[in-house]
């Protein structure tokens, strides 16, 4: 028996659940749909979803369990809660950035956050930029931090320039 993830993140859509699923299971490597359960007629009065019709979708992405959820449009994304992606290379901020923000908000996009299509927000984010906010010299980690406040997508060259001291 498949142990179950303790805490798993449930995106709630109006009724784009499965094409957001198959969008997001395209970018990430070592990601899959796990299920798909649909409405059936019990609970027509409270959901008022054709039976039949997509419920929930269960997926994984890069082994992180997710569900998806239609569940009408009552709610909307907001800034509140994000999904951090921690690139090791310039390469991976790029490919991340330019798929999950194709078709998003582009004046949600700042500080390595944006806002994909579906309304959801990401930070690409590098992770050389964590060890250099966290270093112990001051300077050096208030010169990267001030680099990165100048960005959309982050670009490690200039934050490791900027870190650094050259101009």
């Amino acid at each position: 028996m498949q142990r179950i993830q303790k805490i798993t993140p449930c995106l709630w859509f109006d009724d784009q659940a499965e094409e957001a699923v198959a969008f997001y299971t395209a970018i990430f490597r070592d990601s899959k749909i796990v299920s798909i359960s649909r409405y059936g007629e019990a609970g027509y009065e409270f959901h008022g979803k054709p039976a039949g019709t997509v419920m929930a979708v269960a997926f994984e992405l890069d082994g992180q369990a997710f569900t998806a959820l239609n569940g009408g449009p009552l709610f909307k994304f907001n800034e509140a809660i994000s999904f951090q992606v921690n690139c090791d290379t310039q390469d991976e901020v790029d490919y991340y950035w330019g798929r999950l923000s194709a078709g998003g908000d582009e004046k949600a996009q700042q500080c390595g956050w944006l806002k994909d299509k579906y309304g959801a927000s990401w930070q690409v984010v590098p992770s050389v930029l964590l060890e250099m906010l966290n270093d112990p010299d001051a300077e050096k980690s208030q010169r990267a931090m001030q680099a990165m406040l100048q960005m959309k997508k982050i670009d490690i060259g200039k934050l490791k320039q900027a870190f650094a001291g050259a101009s």
